[in-house]
């Protein structure tokens, strides 16, 4: 297990339609949190009234939401567009954060890589630091198999598939789960090393 920085906290955005998102963002909060000393808070957009100020505290947000005909759902773009007057127009509280994102879809591709930029974008419009997947392709070779992390080859974030006649309970597959537990641990030890340079950085000011 990776070590990280005592007190740094990682929040989990999300949108879910039917479950199968809410499933990989449970993934991406039990990533985070199982970093040594990284609390992980896992947030859906229908509640966000509640939790701006949180979202100002904490040190990473990734941010999840299904893809829908080849973007992010109504409901997560609604509070993409809130943040404009909760949070850019108050001076970008979440500057210098590190952000990271995640999708899911009924089709292998389903444009996912489409939701994935579109949500990189808006958290460089919050000027945070992106962090990407760090994983090599999965499942791309004869001797390869579904049961990989990263099966679906994606580099930007952790994409996930949903067989739309299935539910929550069985799709998507662990391979997906395991690859959004491994996006929110990079997540978690990136957050806790920039909040650990900070910490140096501010303690050899105050000595000066």
């Amino acid at each position: 297990m990776s070590k990280g920085l005592e007190g740094t906290r990682i929040a989990v955005v999300y949108h879910s339609g039917y479950g199968h998102t809410e499933k990989v963002a449970k993934a991406v909060a039990r990533g985070a949190g199982s970093v040594d000393g990284v609390e992980s808070l896992l947030i859906s957009v229908e509640d966000i009234d509640g939790h701006w100020d949180a979202l100002e505290q904490v040190d990473g947000i990734v941010f999840g939401a299904p893809t829908y005909m080849g973007s992010a759902s109504a409901e997560f773009k609604k509070f993409m567009d809130a943040t404009s007057r909760n949070v850019f127009a108050k001076g970008s509280k979440w500057a210098d954060k590190v952000a990271a994102g995640f999708t899911n879809a009924a089709s292998r591709s389903g444009d996912k890589l489409a939701t994935l930029q579109q949500i990189a974008i808006f958290a460089a419009q919050h000027r945070m630091h992106w962090v990407n997947l760090g994983l090599p392709p999965g499942h791309n070779h004869s001797k390869s198999t579904e049961d990989t992390l990263n099966r679906h080859g994606f580099f930007l974030g952790a994409a996930a598939q949903s067989n739309a006649d299935e539910s929550a309970d069985v799709t998507p597959p662990d391979a997906d789960l395991r690859t959004a537990e491994f996006l929110g641990a990079r997540v978690a030890a990136v957050a806790a090393q920039l909040a650990a340079g900070r910490a140096v950085l501010n303690a050899a000011e105050a000595a000066v």
